[in-house]
């Protein structure tokens, strides 16, 4: 893969910010400041930290770059996407790996976490194909070329939660909880062990800098399942998780959605985790968020996603500007959206976010 010259990256860049918001020069990666980031300390310089952009952002980032277009060129337009942009790592599934599900989209934007049931009872179990992590390809970790400082973060198929629900459906889920137990803890430990065992097959690369474990735990008023469900179905299997990752000398990131006021305190002293990611204004503002949990867990993103659709870029830059402020020296923060960037974010307001780190 041939690299972009430095001026023709500039050109790229400012074609993609709004005239008048400041000329942004090239950032060279650096993993050491979003390491400094996941270790709770001050980075050299602001970081930013997304989970993932979308289709019409990547090809805007790319634009012009020369890619080799083979079997690894979707992986490697991220890599160049969130270089462009000025991330100091790119997000990406390791393999192919993931759970067999009934659900279906039906080319809608959304569906119901009540759709699929796959598994309803003790039968439709035993006639459930799992995949195995290890029949599945993982050297796209070590075969990606890197631009020099730059790591991966690798994250999963689906979390703990989240691949029980799709498996079951919600309700049913609900239902077993009082009508067979066991079927449930026969489930999770499914998915649970095949998701340790993905994550055991992709820490071990040099390439892999941290590891996102991205599982939906809530509601915006409360956890999917009851404090003690969770403790005895969904947090054993986290725990496993964090440990692989904290055995290869990684960070481990929670991405998970919802309300997480009574499951915060089991997420960094029980569990584990390095750093949490998702956060939303109408649950708790990000800089609530920091202030709360400062010194405890990394902070990532939060600039709700809803702000980002209906402010103004100037208000989003402000906004950004001053939680870039209030974290400077007290670190443990990266810029970034409360969730992810989907397709129906402004352009201009993705960008306005990230002016106020590159600047």
């Amino acid at each position: 893969m041939r690299h972009i010259a430095l001026n023709k990256y500039n050109v790229i860049i400012q074609k993609n910010f709004r005239e008048g918001n400041g000329f942004m020069k090239k950032r060279e990666p650096d993993f050491q400041n979003l390491l400094a980031v996941l270790q709770k300390k001050k980075p050299q310089r602001d970081t930013l930290f997304e989970f993932f952009l979308n289709d019409r952002l990547y090809d805007r980032l790319t634009e012009g770059c020369d890619l080799v277009e083979d079997e690894l060129y979707p992986v490697r337009k991220l890599v160049k996407a969130f270089e462009m942009a000025g991330y100091d790592y790119c997000t990406l599934h390791s393999s192919d790996f993931g759970f067999e599900q009934q659900r279906s989209n039906h080319g809608k934007a959304s569906l119901s976490i009540n759709e699929g049931a796959g598994v309803v009872d003790r039968e439709s179990f035993a006639a459930y194909h799992w995949n195995n992590p290890d029949d599945y390809d993982y050297s796209r970790l070590e075969r990606l070329t890197l631009p020099e400082g730059m790591k991966l973060i690798v994250y999963g198929p689906g979390g703990v939660m989240e691949n029980v629900i799709a498996i079951i459906g919600y309700e049913n889920l609900c239902y077993m909880l009082a009508d067979d137990p066991g079927l449930v803890q026969m489930v999770f430990d499914g998915v649970g062990s095949r998701l340790v065992r993905y994550y055991e097959l992709s820490v071990p690369y040099a390439s892999v800098g941290a590891v996102i474990s991205n599982d939906d735990w809530g509601f915006q008023a409360q956890p999917l399942l009851s404090i003690s469900d969770m403790e005895k179905y969904v947090y054993p299997w986290h725990r496993k998780i964090v440990e692989v990752i904290h055995r290869a000398g990684k960070p481990a990131i929670l991405h998970s959605c919802g309300n997480s006021e009574k499951t915060i305190d089991a997420i960094i002293d029980d569990i584990g985790y390095d750093a949490k990611h998702s956060y939303e204004d109408n649950i708790k503002p990000v800089e609530e968020e920091y202030e709360a949990l400062r010194g405890r867990i990394a902070i990532l993103g939060g600039i709700d996603v809803n702000f980002l659709c209906t402010r103004t870029p100037e208000e989003i830059y402000l906004r950004s500007k001053e939680m870039l402020e209030r974290t400077r020296e007290r670190g443990g923060y990266a810029l970034g959206s409360g969730n992810s960037i989907p397709y129906y974010v402004p352009d201009e307001s993705y960008f306005a976010m990230i002016r106020a780190a590159l600047e």
